[in-house]
Formats: C-alpha cells, sequence, structure tokens
C-alpha cells in the first residue's frame, strides 16, 4: 500500500487532498499543529493519521517518516499581512521548517516530495506570469516560500532527493477560509455576502487574478507524485493556474451587491496584482517538454460555475434577499 504524508494536511489545501489520495487508496498520515490563524477551523480525517506536530520538530517528523513513499509539504506561514508583522517567526517556519522536511524525507528515502509555494514570488514581474521569470519578493513570506523553493532544488541537485515546485495562484473551493483580514477573496466575498455586509475591494478593484480550484490544485500534485518524467523535471518550479483571469471588480460583480473600496495593506501587490497565468504557453522547450510529461494538468473546475454552487448554498441558507 502507498503511504503518504501530508504536511499542513488538516488545513484547507491539504485537507481536500487527504481525501483524494484516500479515495486512490493510499495510507495517508497528516502532520498539522493548528497554527495557522487563516483557517476558519482544521479538518482532521478519521481516516489518516493524525499527528500533531510543528514542522520544525526535527525528531518528532523524522519518526512519522517511516516507510513514506510520498510527501505533500502545504504547512506554512501562509498569510502575507502575518509575515510582515512577525518575520522571523515566517522565515523560521517557512525556510526551516521546509529544510527539516526535506531532511527528514531524505533520510527516510522518501520517492518525492511535492512543494507548494505561491505566485507571489513573482512579484511586479510583467505579466503573463511564467516560470523562467524572475523572482520578485516584496514580503517576508514571498522571500521565505521562494528560499523553500531553493531549498528544494538544492536538495534534489546535491543529495537527490525529487522534489516538484509548485507556485499555487489563487486558490478556492471546498473549505476555503471564509473569515479574517487573511482570507482570500473568494472566501471574504462569500462570508460577507452570508452577512449581508458590502463586498470590501482593495483599492480600485483592477488588479487581475487566476483563480484555480482546489480540486485542480489537488489533481495538479497526485499527477506529479505518480508521473514518472526525466530526471531533469526534478527540483523545478511549475506554475498552477487555469489560464484565465478576473479581476476584483468583476468577481465582485458576479455577486450582484453592494461593494466597498478599501487601501492597499503594505506588502501587497496591487500595481500588477497576482496577475495572469497561461499554463506553459511561454516557457522554453525543456520545460514544456518536462510540463506536457510530468505536470499538464486541464482544469476541470470553472470559476463560474463554482461561484454558483457557493451562492446557492448561501442563498439556502440565508434567503435570497442578501443579494440586491
Amino acid at each position: 500500500m502507498t503511504l503518504s504524508l501530508i504536511t499542513g494536511g488538516a488545513g484547507f489545501i491539504g485537507s481536500n487532498l487527504a481525501d483524494e489520495l484516500l479515495k486512490m487508496g493510499h495510507k495517508v498520515t497528516v502532520v498539522d499543529n493548528e497554527y495557522s490563524d487563516a483557517h476558519d477551523q482544521f479538518y482532521w480525517n478519521k481516516n489518516t493519521y493524525n499527528v500533531n506536530c510543528d514542522i520544525r520538530d526535527y525528531k518528532t517528523l523524522k519518526n512519522c517518516m517511516h516507510d513514506v513513499d510520498y510527501v505533500f509539504h502545504f504547512a506554512a506561514e501562509a498569510r502575507i499581512q502575518p509575515a510582515i508583522k512577525n518575520p522571523i517567526e515566517a522565515v523560521s517556519i517557512n525556510s526551516l521548517g521546509t529544510c527539516t522536511v526535506l531532511q527528514c524525507a531524505r533520510e527516510a528515502g522518501v520517492k518525492k516530495v511535492m512543494y507548494s509555494s505561491t505566485s507571489a514570488g513573482y512579484g511586479l514581474n510583467p505579466y503573463p506570469n511564467v516560470e523562467t521569470q524572475p523572482d520578485d519578493c516584496l514580503n517576508p513570506y514571498s522571500v521565505s516560500k521562494v528560499n523553500g523553493e531553493k531549498l528544494c532544488k538544492m536538495y534534489t541537485d546535491l543529495y537527490g532527493l525529487k522534489t516538484v515546485i509548485f507556485r499555487y495562484f489563487n486558490v478556492y473551493g471546498d473549505r476555503q477560509p471564509l473569515r479574517g483580514q487573511y482570507a482570500p477573496v473568494i472566501g471574504i466575498f462569500l462570508r460577507q455576502l452570508a452577512a449581508g455586509e458590502p463586498l470590501t475591494i482593495v483599492g480600485d478593484g483592477e488588479q487581475r487574478r487566476d483563480f484555480v480550484n482546489v480540486k485542480d490544485v489537488c489533481r495538479a500534485n497526485i499527477m506529479a507524485a505518480i508521473s514518472n518524467p526525466d530526471d531533469e523535471a526534478y527540483g523545478q518550479v511549475y506554475n498552477v493556474g487555469t489560464g484565465r483571469n478576473y479581476s476584483v471588480n468583476e468577481i465582485a460583480k458576479m455577486f450582484n451587491t453592494k461593494t466597498t473600496n478599501i487601501e492597499p495593506r503594505p506588502g501587497e501587490a496591487i500595481k500588477f496584482g497576482m496577475f495572469t497565468f497561461i499554463p506553459y504557453a511561454e516557457t522554453d522547450s525543456v520545460k514544456i517538454e518536462q510540463s506536457k510529461t510530468l505536470l499538464i494538468v486541464e482544469p476541470k473546475q470553472d470559476l463560474l460555475a463554482s461561484y454558483n454552487q457557493s451562492v446557492s448554498k448561501i442563498i439556502q441558507k440565508t434567503g435570497p434577499q442578501l443579494i440586491t
């Protein structure tokens, strides 16, 4: 039986992946310490082996790695504003924590490590954001996550540990955080709609973003784990998006309710936003071949359809009077 370990496996993306791996017949270990304040709640699956552990705890994490085939590394300080307020902690979790995960995986003989990074590493690069663009980190969060990418590549090049690095764009879907100032924009809008509040738009709302469903993110992780590409495909960065983009204003209009604009928070890339992503369209020929072998995943989830389902659920619970 295949054994997979998910760090941050009780959170938004990790818990969705745990469900999918269980359906595939994997035995799943979830490591989480419920650190993040970005989640409304945590999702511990009763069918997984659950360990409450900080990823910087080398001894405990090493014990969890016995006989593990695949590691999916989601655990992180995953929000910009908390990282700005406490950069030492963010760098410790995202960089030292990632190094601890990689070292434990290496010592345990893990087959592959899938590392979850962020499109925030592109900063103010012109769009479309492609993997060949230089890093442009604007805050401690993106610096610490991109540093994790460098550690993955180093562990691949120096130690032979197979790693796959994902840069996610704006992930939404089941179990997305709905409250707190660090929730994703769609989660915030859904929560505000349910409460009958105006939707808050940062800046002028014209920043454009690619929204990718959590189900497609899970599919990308699973495909990376079970595929067998050439060795040069490992230690590389791969964007995970849909190739379609929406402005925040366009998203707000889908909700057909009142809006209000607020000032940008420090460290946010408002001038260009977290941009359009066209998957693999402008990468070099080597990366295209790698992508075809390893990670080409046609997105199956549509933003508008997912939005309609979510809003329908809210209307069923609260009544249609919320939409004006």
